[in-house]
């Protein structure tokens, strides 16, 4: 297993700041000292999302999920620890040391490493491939679909071979069968052949923001089926955690990202002169690439199909991209299937146009929902204005509101009146039946119960004691050791908390406390506690009052110990029982002096 020091961990951690990391991916607003928002991890209405920048850590309150920004990013990223620190020493561009082979002893990365480099040689093999004598059926179709060179070069476009070429030239490189097949760029047959799973086809690379190629659409180039064939999910591709051409689009302005469902529509409008697209990867917008958009631009305009199949996929797509807090737009376009079909029919101007037009959330359902009802019908109309409330009642900012209501008031002839009746009919019963969090996967995050049930008082105390020794170890430490032991500690998951922290300090050490637990359930439980505010203003009077509670418990046991003992003499000398209660004395002497 690869490993980096403590020194250059922290290094990395140091040159993130949590909340510039973070805002990335959620809209985070200030709130006192903290930051708060919506949490990525669990659907949720109100910000239960906490981030400190004193403490650099992460925490939610609704699902109980946190640590700190290597813990945020290896999960809103699904990446193992290894990666998590390669992304973090890119962004802080800070070289990370070489390591060679016999430290780098992971299969699985290995693995993936030789795929990315496969992944490469094939895809300027079937770029260069483009360009032979021997394809003249793909140079026909790119002059059909009038794709330049800027184009072609662009997005690496080429054409595959007619059988077996790529897999001969990986094993000519010196590729092993398992790294080729796990690339899915080659099939093995029944009979032990191997042949390219590729073969005369339109050849479409696809990247990582990072630039690395992961897989590939192979587009048919006459109307055989299928249309496209492409690369199934393996090692280094997953289909609904990238996006088709973000690593082009990033290169420009993407204030603006128009998101759209095919390659084609994607290269199409980049052709002429629409930079600012990203493409889906067949499927349905996911969360992941959801907050890949949420990150890298500031308004989303949704492009997808005006079909039936488009409309419900941009609804889709259009709920998961609101609850992640993004400005999310619908493009509408009028005498064509697609994006590319319009842009070629009427050219980039006037696709622009539609893009500056494009209509909010509400817009959009609010006409699929005309669509489909005949508001000159009485009962229709009924219809339609109890489903714009079911609507309207959605939208939380007032104002935003208010405006939706004045302009569908004028538009369909209905009274401002009876439209906020309605809504506030639907926002008052939705707000009495809210009385819990909807969404939240509990059973995922809370801590497993001890098996023998503590005091919740004394759980509460325990944390205290670890948020002191966390926060102010050397105000702390050499003072509560002598007094609080790990035997004195009763519930188990703060037990091993506390264990381990007086191991660490006991060495000399004061090291990131989340980095001393593998565990998520101890790193989601310790970040609770990390980011609860126990009021502390007078750290002194704080531990002093601690320790004078541990110790007066020290003294009760002990108290209660001998006057078990004293209740049953029968087979103790004189001198013993002198000796007890000289010492029951001494305890209840002691105890009358503690506060």
């Amino acid at each position: 297993m690869v490993r980096y020091s403590e020194e250059l961990i922290e290094e990395i951690r140091n040159s993130n700041d949590i909340v510039d990391v973070i805002s990335q991916y959620v809209i985070l607003k200030r709130s006192g000292r903290n930051f708060f928002g919506l949490c990525p991890f669990h659907k949720e209405k109100s910000p239960s999302f906490s981030v400190s920048p004193d403490k650099q850590i992460f925490h939610c309150f609704g699902c109980g999920i946190g640590g700190n920004v290597i813990h945020f990013v290896s999960k809103i990223e699904n990446l193992d620890f290894k990666e998590t620190i390669e992304l973090l020493a890119n962004r802080a561009n800070i070289a990370l040391p070489t390591l060679d082979n016999s430290q780098q002893d992971n299969k699985r990365a290995i693995l993936k490493s030789k795929v990315y480099e496969i992944n490469e040689i094939a895809a300027k093999f079937y770029h260069e491939n483009l360009y032979k004598p021997t394809s003249k059926e793909a140079q026909n179709y790119i002059k059909k679909r009038k794709l330049d060179n800027r184009t072609l070069k662009s997005f690496l476009i080429g054409y595959s071979g007619t059988f077996d070429e790529l897999y001969r030239l990986l094993k000519q490189k010196g590729f092993t069968e398992e790294e080729i097949l796990a690339s899915s760029l080659v099939n093995k047959t029944e009979n032990g052949k191997f042949i390219d799973r590729f073969r005369r086809r339109l050849m479409i690379p696809i990247q990582d923001t990072t630039g690395k190629f992961i897989a590939f659409g192979g587009r048919v180039l006459d109307d055989s089926k299928p249309k496209y064939i492409n690369s199934p999910e393996n090692i280094v591709y997953s289909k609904g955690r990238n996006l088709f051409g973000l690593n082009i689009a990033k290169k420009g302005d993407t204030k603006k990202i128009i998101i759209v469902e095919g390659y084609m529509d994607a290269i199409s409008l980049y052709q002429r002169g629409i930079t600012n697209v990203v493409a889906s990867l067949g499927t349905a917008l996911t969360e992941h690439q959801g907050r890949l958009l949420r990150k890298n631009s500031e308004q989303v305009i949704i492009g997808y199909d005006a079909d039936g199949a488009g409309q419900a996929a941009t609804l889709r797509g259009m709920e998961i991209l609101k609850n992640m807090g993004c400005d999310i737009r619908v493009l509408q376009i009028y005498g064509a299937k697609d994006p590319d079909e319009f842009i070629i029919k009427y050219g980039p101007e006037r696709f622009q146009k539609c893009v500056d037009n494009a209509i909010s959330l509400v817009e959009f359902k609010v006409k699929i929902l005309k669509q489909n009802l005949n508001i000159e019908n009485v009962n229709d109309k009924i219809k339609f204005l109890n489903e714009i409330a079911k609507i309207l009642s959605r939208v939380d900012n007032n104002m935003e509101k208010e405006i939706y209501i004045d302009k569908i008031s004028r538009e369909y002839g209905i009274s401002k009146e009876a439209i906020y009746g309605e809504v506030n009919k639907l926002v008052y019963r939705k707000d009495n039946d809210k009385k819990v969090l909807e969404g939240v996967p509990i059973k995922n995050y809370i801590r497993k119960e001890s098996v023998e049930k503590v005091d919740e008082a004394i759980i509460k105390r325990e944390k205290m004691v670890i948020y002191i020794l966390v926060n102010y170890p050397k105000e702390s430490y050499e003072k509560i050791k002598e007094i609080i032991t790990v035997d004195s500690i009763k519930d188990s998951m703060n037990k091993n908390i506390i264990s381990k922290i007086y191991e660490e300090y006991s060495k000399g050490k004061t090291p990131n406390i989340l980095d001393l637990f593998l565990e998520e359930e101890t790193i989601n439980y310790l970040s609770g506690i990390m980011a609860e505010d126990f009021g502390i203003f007078d750290i002194k009077k704080c531990i002093d009052d601690l320790l004078a509670i541990y110790n007066k418990e020290k003294l009760v046991n002990t108290r209660n110990e001998i006057i078990k003992k004293l209740e049953n003499t029968n087979n103790m000398s004189k001198e013993e029982i002198h000796k007890l209660e000289e010492s029951l004395n001494s305890v209840i002497l002691k105890l009358a002096k503690v506060k």
